[in-house]
């Protein structure tokens, strides 16, 4: 009785730290990139790359948190890709205020961001906010800057007539 209660008290001292952790965005490391890739293969998806420093990206988070409530056919993917490390409760906070909370979540967790940005696209160089648009048929559009919602409304609408 006393070992039950006693892992009973345990479990409850743990569970707000692992409810937190469930809405924590993933580390984006090595390798990460192509599980990404494989685990959203013939589905269209929209990877977005901001940053809590990034004045730009708290503009647009916004307006994708409203886009992927409009849009639930699309797989809305974000990855902050900020050179200020360990911010992860300020880009929690952000994603929830965004409404983007539900949406597939990263953080790049590794110190060494030149690595990272190169293994999604040689020729970048680290820019955000920065928009990749994944295709069913994988092919990606990139968009550099600030994405307009019409472009996107757009591209949203050809991946849906593909399907018909």
């Amino acid at each position: 009785m006393k070992r039950r209660f006693l892992a009973t008290l345990i479990l409850l001292a743990t569970l707000p730290s692992a409810l937190a952790a469930a809405g924590a965005p993933k580390p984006f490391e090595r390798g990460s990139w192509q599980k990404l890739l494989h685990a959203h293969a013939g589905h269209p998806t929209l990877v977005h790359f901001w940053g809590v420093t990034c004045g730009p990206c708290k503009v647009e988070l916004p307006q994708l948190g409203r886009f992927m409530k409009d849009h639930p056919g699309i797989d809305v993917v974000t990855i902050s890709a900020d050179l200020v490390p360990n911010l992860p409760e300020a880009t929690r906070s952000m994603l929830d205020s965004a409404g983007l909370a539900s949406a597939e979540n990263w953080i790049f967790g590794d110190g060494f961001a030149e690595r990272l940005r190169f293994e999604i696209d040689p020729a970048w160089q680290g820019d955000i906010p920065r928009t990749m648009l994944i295709a069913r048929d994988g092919i990606i559009t990139t968009i550099e800057g600030s994405a307009e919602i019409a472009d996107l409304n757009k591209w949203s609408d050809t991946q849906a007539a593909a399907t018909r």
